[in-house]
């Protein structure tokens, strides 16, 4: 299926502030940093990697002249997958400070190693661009072709190289080398990660519990663990691009759950790879779960996308009253409850009273695509 990014470097770079675009592996970073790059015909760039060892070695020394006759003859430097470069942060910090008018882009599949690096030094220097699997609206595609193709996105996900593989057995194939470079070498390259099978077996264990509240105990004892790696490990997913941690809402109630959080998978491929599951929606017995967070996430892609500010949760009281998905954009309060089939459904009593002005709906089959275009 064709697609078209609405998000750009041209329309994120400014004056005086170093661009840094995160995104899991594969998503489409570099792409759109060499499209970008070709565009500036007349302007002198320097495009290379983290991996260059010279520029490595310039950089990590941390001295100011050197730094400083590297960047001089550049209009634009763009170094893509940065965070395997140390004192880039500080690097980055030197040439902005010295040239503002230059432009500088990094990119990283990691936000652990690269956000710790470029932290304090480009404090108020750097703007950010967040990659994710490609959105609904980002598809070159009428509704009636993207219907027809919801239980492919459900199975497989909608990475770039993903859409544009005809074959469901080269699909799953892309997607179970995905999560071994993922899980293994990047956790490893990060030095954060002592038994990457149990790295695994905590992704495994997330996966089969998307759409409930997690327990890190219960994560721990299914990995075989203790619950402090299990948490290490979920926040190292979480900064690797892989999950996203969702917040309990509370604002009225004493009995509103606030400290626990439930975990979506950034790609319903990914999730379903973990777990090497990949058969048909008729023969499954998670399409609950696999619809929840195909909602959850093309939600928070659209936002992104659009640029609006909008906060994420889910509701639930102690007593077991719940609503899949709360979102809080500009004051305003939208309950989402998230069926696969159509069916009535209405807000709890005791929401609507301690929040009279929200809306409830409910996203299914039917009328989904009016929530994510």
């Amino acid at each position: 299926m064709k697609f078209k990014r609405k998000q750009s470097i041209l329309s994120s770079i400014t004056p005086k502030r170093i661009l840094v675009v995160y995104g899991p592996r594969r998503v489409g970073k570099t792409t759109m940093l060499n499209s970008y790059v070709k565009t500036q015909t007349e302007k002198r760039v320097y495009f290379s990697t983290g991996d260059d060892i010279v520029l490595r070695k310039l950089i990590q020394s941390e001295k100011l002249k050197e730094i400083l006759d590297f960047a001089r003859p550049f209009d634009l430097i763009a170094i893509d997958e940065a965070q395997y470069i140390p004192s880039i942060g500080l690097g980055a910090k030197m040439m902005v400070d010295a040239f503002p008018e230059k432009k500088i882009i990094l990119t990283g599949s990691s936000s652990l190693s690269l956000s710790n690096e470029i932290g304090e030094p480009l404090t108020g220097r750097h703007f950010t661009l967040t990659l994710l699997p490609i959105a609904q609206s980002e598809m070159q595609a009428s509704r009636f072709e993207l219907e027809n193709e919801l239980e492919n996105f459900l199975i497989y996900g909608t990475y770039p190289e993903v859409l544009n593989e005809p074959s469901t057995a080269r699909k799953a194939k892309i997607l179970s080398e995905l999560v071994s470079s993922y899980l293994f070498k990047d956790a490893l390259a990060l030095e954060a990660v002592r038994s990457p099978d149990t790295l695994l077996d905590v992704a495994k264990a997330l996966a089969f519990q998307v759409g409930s509240e997690v327990s890190i105990n219960e994560i721990a004892r299914t990995a075989k663990t203790d619950a402090k790696t299990a948490a290490r490990y979920l926040d190292l997913l979480e900064k690797m691009f892989i999950i996203r941690r969702v917040r309990g809402f509370s604002r009225n109630l004493r009995n509103e759950i606030s400290k626990k959080a439930k975990y979506y998978f950034l790609d319903n491929g990914i999730r379903n790879a973990t777990i090497s599951q990949f058969n048909a929606l008729s023969f499954r017995n998670d399409i609950g779960a696999l619809w929840e967070n195909f909602i959850f996430m093309e939600l928070t892609k659209k936002s992104g996308i659009e640029e609006r500010r909008d906060n994420y949760y889910f509701w639930r009281t102690h007593l077991g009253q719940e609503i899949d998905i709360i979102k809080e954009s500009d004051g305003k309060i939208s309950a989402i409850e998230c069926k696969w089939s159509k069916k009535n459904a209405d807000a709890p009593e005791v929401f609507k009273q301690a929040y009279p002005g929200s809306t409830f709906e409910v996203a299914h089959r039917d009328n989904y695509l009016d929530f994510l275009l």
